[in-house]
């Protein structure tokens, strides 16, 4: 789709997406002057096109660079942890994990894992957990739970007893509220920084 621009309007939308990122975009003359451009009529010039043509996205009063754009890409070929393989090097599109997660999404929260509860399932301690919001879950679902007014986060479970939650490791015990359990999201990804 970028084959869409000239060369001009390519270097602008670039720009855009080092500078502002996931912001939204500031006014004319902040982007002016931050380009070092002369006349923020370019700038409004630019902007409209790029708009009409799906790169900028609108949400409520403010332009943001669409998250199409954003992001790592994404290599269609898989990598292999065993022995080495020549890889197809082929660029599928960009993948944002905010888009991917929904991270976007007002509903959607990321907190940083503490303690190491849930490593057989490979959440490990500092990792950031991905929760979207909701009071409903399913059993078996890792879960944001607030038990006895506490925030834990584990797999949602039920026996003949009721409701609990099991760690996902073997030295802890699992746990039953004595007065209350409820949900408060359920997890849908996991993001960990190697090294």
């Amino acid at each position: 789709m970028k084959n869409d621009l000239t060369e001009r309007q390519k270097d602008f939308f670039e720009k855009l997406c080092m500078v502002f990122k996931q912001k939204a975009l500031p006014s004319y003359e902040i982007i002016k002057n931050e380009f070092g451009y002369k006349s923020k009529n370019s700038i409004k010039q630019y902007v409209e096109i790029l708009k009409n043509k799906g790169f900028l996205v609108q949400e409520n009063e403010n332009l943001y660079v669409s998250s199409e754009y954003l992001g790592a890409k994404l290599v269609s070929s898989y990598v292999k942890a065993g022995f080495a393989s020549i890889m197809d090097d082929k660029i599928e599109k960009r993948i944002s994990f905010d888009l991917l997660l929904g991270i976007n999404n007002p509903s959607t929260f990321v907190f940083k894992v503490s303690g190491d509860s849930m490593v057989d399932v490979g959440i490990f301690d500092g990792d950031y957990v991905t929760i979207k919001k909701t009071q409903v879950a399913n059993f078996g679902d890792i879960v944001l739970a607030i038990v006895d007014n506490e925030f834990t986060l584990k797999t949602y479970k039920k026996d003949e007893k009721g409701l609990y939650l099991k760690p996902e490791n073997k030295e802890y015990p699992i746990i039953r509220p004595k007065n209350s359990l409820s949900i408060f999201g359920v997890a849908v990804g996991i993001t960990r920084k190697i090294g």
